[in-house]
């Protein structure tokens, strides 16, 4: 990156909202005036806003009432022009100064920061139904984290160069850009997966055609206007709705499909793959394939742990975002021994938890993030209350008359292998097995092979022998892996985020080993005295 360095970044702080405070007075500002008013979410196509005749209504998932404004959704028309404005803008954007480059996504981190924080804040509270704290670490600082650590971590990849022992020989590594266009799927969960699939390509001088979920497009067409502001050029990120299947149709048949970035279902990503497979010989380029899909992400407990720090991982891990991430605590193993008294904390703290409208800050939960959602966990719910081998303790109810509301749910069953063990639910329910202290090694590999998700899991223990055992049984069943802490809240730049199995390809975002991902190096050789003559040494007389 020449003579252009960037500092060691730190993770943006945390602001706590808490009563009192000059944020929290600012955040409720922010969300009086956005709930006044009504957006429209065009496409953006080569910088241009794109309407089309096909509106749609958004609405919160807390309130069915509250409309956010509308979304215009795009034809398979549409899709090929954000990729021929893609390609058009790479002949640009691939060969400017890196450093300009960069500049624009720092630009943008700090417009989320500052002038963007409450704005983006609010956006996220309203459309995807979180809370401030979950919002604030989502909407704002993971995504702040994503622009400034992705910048540095392109910088050490550039560092990385081939050795020169020989004075007379060059020898470098030139990192380009991929040859065509990446396809960034994003999901509903996170906003800071939404702005770091495209933009993470894109620094590498890459272009892209970004599918947001259809439920969030509230905050996807945030993200897009702060790019904009930030000086992103006409064409590099082109932000696509409509019809997934249409769109797929489009981007996957394309000869100039360079990459997949994705984050969603274990099964849609399959399908793009057996497609892009079926597709190969038509490709340019074998195009880059990397997604996160789903999990199935546990809590291990050995007879030593502390029940009350057991209950609290339980509670924060499978019920905060109404365990809508990718690393929500889903099942659990608890020691006999440990079970009555870690069963009481927990139905106390779940007893204590409000659920309700996220702009009422004394509410931990709040709604799931649509009908489909909602029915799907539903039906997992109804399922365990008509099982002969399981138990509801905790929750069970759903209502959707005003919002998508679902109970923090405990099922506790007495067979590992029982349906909501090992399928991913993606609510606000967890499914304990309880067994038998001295089974300890036998249940951790009955863990290990439960699920055919790897993403997180956590083992508790004070008995360093019992994590050491866990740690080596479990070392394949999850990418991220928690001792003495809930599974989810991994931080950009300390904990990079990724499994593997059925969770995707591991590719650790929020790291180096995602950012390799985006370039193809070119090994350049020079040569500053070339040989003018065809004969060796050994070829000479003796």
């Amino acid at each position: 990156m020449g003579n252009y360095r960037i500092p060691q970044p730190v993770n943006e702080p945390v602001y706590s909202y808490a009563p009192g405070s000059p944020e929290r007075d600012k955040l409720k500002a922010a969300l009086a005036e956005m709930k006044s008013k009504q957006i429209e979410v065009p496409l953006v196509i080569d910088g241009k806003e794109i309407r089309t005749d096909k509106k749609v209504k958004m609405t919160a998932p807390h309130d069915h009432n509250l409309v956010l404004g509308y979304a215009y959704h795009g034809s398979k028309k549409d899709i090929q022009a954000a990729i021929d404005s893609a390609l058009k803008a790479q002949k640009t954007w691939a060969v400017m100064p890196v450093e300009q480059r960069v500049a624009i996504f720092l630009r943008a981190a700090d417009l989320l920061a500052g002038p963007y924080r409450y704005i983006m804040n609010a956006a996220t509270m309203l459309a995807h139904s979180k809370s401030p704290y979950q919002a604030e670490i989502d909407g704002v600082c993971e995504l702040v984290d994503f622009f400034r650590f992705n910048a540095y971590y392109m910088q050490m990849i550039s560092d990385i160069q081939p050795i020169n022992p020989d004075p007379l020989i060059w020898n470098r590594i030139d990192y380009r850009p991929l040859e065509g266009f990446i396809f960034a799927v994003t999901p509903f969960n996170f906003v800071s997966i939404n702005g770091n699939l495209p933009t993470a390509p894109a620094l590498w001088g890459n272009v892209a055609v970004w599918k947001p979920a259809r439920s969030v497009l509230y905050t996807s067409h945030i993200i897009m206007q702060i790019l904009m502001e930030a000086g992103l050029p006409p064409g590099v990120i082109n932000f696509v709705t409509g019809n997934s299947s249409e769109i797929s149709e489009v981007v996957l048949n394309n000869e100039n499909l360079a990459g997949i970035h994705f984050t969603g279902s274990t099964a849609v990503f399959q399908g793009m793959w057996k497609t892009i497979g079926a597709n190969i010989a038509k490709y340019k380029t074998y195009p880059r394939i990397v997604g996160e899909t789903g999990g199935k992400d546990f809590i291990f407990v050995h007879q030593s742990s502390n029940p009350s720090q057991v209950a609290t991982a339980i509670t924060r891990g499978a019920f905060e975002y109404q365990g809508q991430k990718c690393s929500a605590a889903s099942r659990a193993y608890i020691p006999k021994s440990l079970w009555p008294q870690t069963k009481e904390i927990m139905l106390k703290q779940i007893g204590q938890i409000k659920m309700g409208d996220p702009c009422d800050f004394s509410n931990f939960m709040n709604a799931v993030i649509d009908k489909s959602a909602f029915d799907s966990i539903k039906e997992y719910i109804d399922y365990a209350k008509s099982a002969s081998d399981a138990e509801i303790i905790a929750g069970g109810n759903c209502d959707d008359s005003k919002g998508y509301y679902i109970d923090a749910t405990v099922i506790v069953t007495s067979n590992p292998k029982f349906k909501t063990m090992q399928e991913e639910i993606f609510g606000p329910v967890i499914t304990i097995h309880v067994y038998d202290d001295a089974d300890y090694e036998k249940t951790l590999h009955l863990c290990d092979e439960t699920s055919p998700y790897a993403l997180t899991g956590a083992i508790f223990a004070t008995d360093r022998n019992a994590v050491e055992t866990a740690q080596k049984i479990l070392r394949n069943a999850a990418g991220n892996f928690y001792i003495n802490d809930k599974p989810t809240g991994a931080v950009v730049g300390q904990q990079p985020f990724g499994g593997a199995r059925a969770s995707g390809t591991n590719d650790k975002a929020g790291a180096l080993h995602n950012m390799i991902r985006w370039t193809s190096p070119r090994a350049i050789k020079e040569n500053l005295l070339p040989p003018s003559d065809f004969k060796y040494p050994f070829m000479g007389q003796a």
